[in-house]
């Protein structure tokens, strides 16, 4: 934390007196500024420990910054470390607002509020890739099932690659189950790939506290170009988020096969936790090994 402190003094020319961890995973931390006087910078810094990550999303929030309608933070800029070890560094604006996990003061509030979010993400949904599909600094021309079946090969050889990964032997049957219904789970699939969020949760909007109008987005995830069935699955984490979600597909429907599909994303969601940072959400993984079973056609749990 000192090290980061005088690093950052020294790139804004101001000396810190103190930064705070306001947000920590495995693999970023989300930090808190403060002057020389102990008085809350209007920005915030974002480290990573994956070398080149905060570059690619530095990219990324100026592309949905410009590509959509929804305020996305500004960026100032990215701190690498090319003579020394150290995390790279974020530096973005600081916004106001609460999470759209805090519920709306009335029921019409929220309807309203859903018709925002839902046509903030319409504004991406509307930009076509153009038969590019994939992450920002890896994009190729494919379509998308044969893409994420290499994602989830890379997922499964390297899960496999670990001994104590706190999965029981029917969490990797199901894994490899999935594995070999990926064609079937995907069969008949033609939806395009668009620009995407690619985190998309009740967490990563703002909204104002009091009069729940839609602020801002923030926290975006690697992935750019995917279909929009991608976007939405992370909507399950709770009744608001759910209400969310159908709220969404009235407007803009998606294939009848995302009822499974969307379980087939939410289960090597996990895996790519556990398998970048050594933790996952067990009550996530289970629920979608659970939904996906019926699916999983000829099994033999």
């Amino acid at each position: 934390m000192e090290q980061l402190r005088a690093e950052l003094s020294h790139l804004l020319g101001e000396k810190l007196s103190r930064v705070e961890c306001v947000n920590e995973k495995a693999d970023t931390a989300l930090w808190s500024l403060y002057d020389s006087r102990g008085n809350a910078m209007p920005l915030l810094a974002r480290s990573y420990t994956t070398p080149g990550l905060a570059q690619q999303m530095a990219w990324k929030i100026s592309m949905l910054a410009r590509s959509g309608t929804v305020r996305m933070p500004v960026v100032y800029g990215v701190m690498t470390h090319e003579e020394h070890p150290g995390p790279d560094v974020l530096l973005m604006e600081r916004l106001r607002g609460v999470s759209v996990e805090a519920p709306a003061r009335a029921p019409e509030r929220w309807e309203q509020l859903k018709d925002q979010i839902v046509e903030a993400l319409l504004g991406w949904h509307r930009q076509d890739s153009h038969g590019c599909v994939g992450v920002v600094d890896s994009t190729q021309e494919n379509i998308w099932p044969s893409w994420y079946r290499q994602r989830v090969e890379v997922l499964w050889n390297t899960l496999n690659q670990f001994k104590n990964t706190g999965l029981t032997m029917q969490n990797k049957r199901i894994l490899f189950r999935t594995r070999e219904c990926l064609p079937a789970l995907f069969d008949g699939f033609n939806d395009n790939c668009v620009l995407v969020h690619g985190n998309f949760k009740l967490r990563s909007m703002l909204k104002d506290a009091r009069s729940d109008q839609l602020l801002a987005m923030v926290g975006p995830g690697v992935m750019l170009w995917a279909p929009r069935e991608y976007e939405l699955f992370r909507l399950c984490e709770s009744d608001y988020a759910e209400s969310l979600l159908w709220h969404y597909l009235q407007r803009a429907p998606v294939a009848e096969s995302f009822i499974w599909r969307r379980w087939v994303y939410t289960l090597w969601d996990e895996v790519a936790h556990l398998v970048n940072t050594g933790q996952f959400n067990r009550a996530r993984f289970d629920l979608a090994s659970k939904s996906l079973l019926p699916w999983l056609s000829g099994s033999t749990f």
